[in-house]
């Protein structure tokens, strides 16, 4: 039977990995795991206790609402009052979703069909770049870096594109090359989409998660931002929910409006019960993704630390819960799903190559910060006698 839409899917590469990962691990190796970028720190114990309270209660076991019940709204609005001094109408300036890959998703449906475009980063986070080819528009890649003009890249990008595109798509702190941007960055992009009539959609997923004394901006703190974009955010990794899938999208009421017609459609929402655990989250438990984020960056300490006394030198990001990490020079001629796969079996440490976040991505692997001090410190020494030709190795 012939299938649409997944038919023209590339190999999915982290899949090999993990697949070679359970096989290591079902011999009998003990394989440390810095592959999938998935929170390994447990939820706030408030906003769990409220979730078993909410759905103990059978009223919040029926169909809840698709765009989120009030309160939520209410809480995500108070919240970017708060922490980013930006004012949004609870009933038409936001939404709640089912995560954002669902957010994200099914925002592109209502942007672009075929014969559209959007220009999309790359590498970049896999579902940046494949849902807008699910709803059927062409993309326009623009060369990811953590140095550069940004910026211009984009422009030129957007200039070069037949026809011109209806959506850009950034998302900062970047996964997976950590790139971090300055509010400065965002005021330029949202002139020039006004200028151009373009919409941004800007996937905030660590708007927490920052290193260093780099606070992340919100793009709708930029001049005008409301006008010409939308902002995801979520709170799988700020509050560690990721099971959850509670997240939220903000911004400009008409592209709101859009996507809540169509969810109508699709969904009742999510439980209603972790809605209401959600509210708790962000009125009562605003301290927690500080406490998160310390986790992060002393892990980050830790493994690019020790990596660099072994030879692999790597840049310590500003934010996301992501080392992006050049393949080191002696192997540099390998692949980077061949080199994950070498660290996989001879150094039994699992990482996500950079071929499967899009063009750009080869020669480069990338670590998520999901394994404690002691994991990583391991991880070092085993990483140390599998790559022999490192400079320091032997040290």
């Amino acid at each position: 039977m012939e299938f649409r839409r997944i038919s023209s899917l590339p190999p999915y590469v982290f899949a090999h990995i993990n697949d070679l990962k359970l096989e290591l691990r079902r011999g009998g190796e003990d394989v440390i795991d810095f592959g999938f970028g998935n929170p390994d720190i447990p939820s706030n114990e408030l906003v769990v206790e409220k979730l078993c309270e909410a759905a103990r209660r059978p009223a919040n076991h029926r169909y809840s609402s698709s765009k989120g019940i009030p309160r939520l709204r209410l809480a995500i609005c108070d919240y970017y009052r708060d922490r980013f001094g930006v004012e949004l109408d609870p009933d038409t300036e936001a939404i709640a979703t089912i995560g954002a890959k669902e957010g994200m998703s099914h925002l592109m449906w209502v942007l672009v069909q075929p014969g559209d475009s959007a220009v999309v980063p790359s590498p970049s986070y896999p579902i940046h770049i494949f849902a807008p080819q699910f709803a059927g528009a062409g993309i326009t890649s623009v060369p990811m870096s953590t140095t550069g003009d940004f910026f211009e890249e984009i422009v030129q990008a957007f200039e070069r594109s037949r026809p011109k595109p209806r959506v850009i798509i950034v998302s900062f702190p970047h996964n997976p090359t950590t790139a971090c941007v300055d509010l400065d960055f965002f005021q330029r992009l949202v002139d020039f989409a006004r200028e151009q009539e373009v919409l941004i959609v800007h996937d905030f997923a660590y708007a927490d998660t920052a290193f260093d004394g780099y606070v992340p901006p919100s793009i709708l703190q930029a001049e005008g931002a409301k006008e010409c974009a939308v902002e995801l955010y979520s709170l799988t990794k700020s509050w560690s929910m990721a099971g959850w899938r509670s997240a939220f999208m903000v911004g400009n009421k008409e592209v709101v409006a859009a996507l809540g017609r169509l969810k109508s459609y699709l969904d009742y929402g999510t439980f209603q019960p972790i809605q209401i655990a959600s509210i708790i989250a962000l009125n009562e438990c605003r301290d927690y993704p500080a406490e998160v984020n310390a986790i992060y960056q002393q892990r980050r300490d830790v493994l690019v630390e020790g990596l660099a006394r072994v030879g692999w030198e790597i840049e310590k990001p500003k934010g996301t819960m992501f080392v992006w990490a050049p393949i080191p020079e002696p192997y540099r001629d390998m692949s980077s799903l061949d080199f994950a796969i070498k660290l996989a079996k001879e150094a039994k440490v699992a990482v996500s190559p950079g071929s499967g976040f899009g063009l750009g991505g080869d020669g480069h692997v990338r670590f998520a910060l999901i394994e404690n001090e002691e994991r990583s410190r391991q991880a070092i020494r085993n990483i140390r006698r599998a790559l022999p030709e490192l400079h320091g190795a032997a040290d």
